[in-house]
């Protein structure tokens, strides 16, 4: 966690144009080291349907915002969001050209999205406590963003290991700006909802949904790998190297933070730091590449 006595306020979030060159890129991406590069590859195959499905859900949310400020809030939310979901989306582009198709993968994660967690055609209150149930969820979620954000704004170790810098710029411009609006999600579930119990129950759900699909999604990856063809199989037990290694989130990381957001006190404004992330997005290649 970092955390930063002054930080800026009143902030407007916009999405931001960037431009990404993955002509350069190798498959794996943290030289000689495959099991690290898809442990973070995972993310690639979750983001692309579930920013989308977080775009829908908080589009529905929309009208029952009653203040301006969070209005506009979930507004700039959408706009990155939106973004975020399109850059990843190139990335699974540039796998399958170089041989690994990822596709059926991401095929079972739109079914999770749009399928299990998606619109059920209810009405009245019924759909209100869908809509805000799914709310729920993306605060969860949104707290693990935050945080993974930190961490990679932050992973030296990953620039000492020789990670390709067109990778760690998507993965730094896209985790600064989830610190950037780390809040938001949050925010609009305590506006339309706010029950403690609700909030422990969709972190208990979420953190289901992701020990299972990185499970699933890492062992997918090792196995249609066109280099490692196999040798190597994949899953969560890879990290009590990684981690320690700084290559992935440690453990150390992960579970403190699931503690803090289950205080009721819990705010997201007290995970990392929104100065670190506005520095970078200033100074991101991708980002400056799309103004040129």
């Amino acid at each position: 966690m970092t955390a930063q006595l002054s930080e800026p306020e009143n902030i407007v979030l916009q999405a931001r144009d960037v431009t990404f060159d993955w002509s350069g890129v190798p498959l794996h991406w943290i030289p000689g080291d495959p099991v690290a590069t898809h442990l973070i590859n995972v993310l690639h195959l979750l983001l692309p349907a579930g920013e989308d499905w977080f775009v829908k859900v908080f589009k529905e949310a929309l009208p029952y915002v009653k203040d301006d400020r969070l209005r506009e809030d979930v507004l700039g939310f959408i706009g990155q969001e939106a973004m975020h979901a399109g850059s990843h989306d190139g990335v699974l582009d540039h796998f399958a050209e170089q041989g690994l198709d990822v596709r059926p993968f991401v095929r079972q994660v739109e079914f999770i999205f749009d399928g299990l967690l998606g619109d059920r055609n209810l009405t009245g209150e019924r759909a209100q406590a869908w809509l805000f149930e799914r709310v729920a969820i993306i605060a969860a979620i949104e707290h693990f963003t935050g945080v993974l954000g930190d961490w990679v704004l932050n992973a030296v170790a990953l620039d000492e290991a020789g990670a390709d810098p067109t990778m760690m710029d998507l993965l730094r411009w896209h985790g600064a700006e989830e610190v950037e609006h780390r809040h938001v999600a949050h925010d609009l579930y305590m506006h339309l909802d706010g029950s403690y119990g609700n909030r422990v129950r969709a972190m208990t759900e979420t953190i289901t949904m992701l020990l299972t699909l990185w499970q699933r999604g890492h062992r997918f990856l090792m196995a249609r790998d066109p280099l490692v063809r196999g040798r190597i199989k994949g899953g969560l037990h890879h990290l009590r190297r990684t981690g320690p290694a700084g290559l992935t989130p440690p453990g150390r990381l992960l579970v403190p933070s699931i503690m803090r957001y289950l205080r009721r006190s819990y705010s997201p404004l007290n995970e990392g730091s929104t100065s670190q992330a506005l520095a970078y997005l200033a100074s991101s290649p991708a980002a400056q590449a799309a103004l040129r």
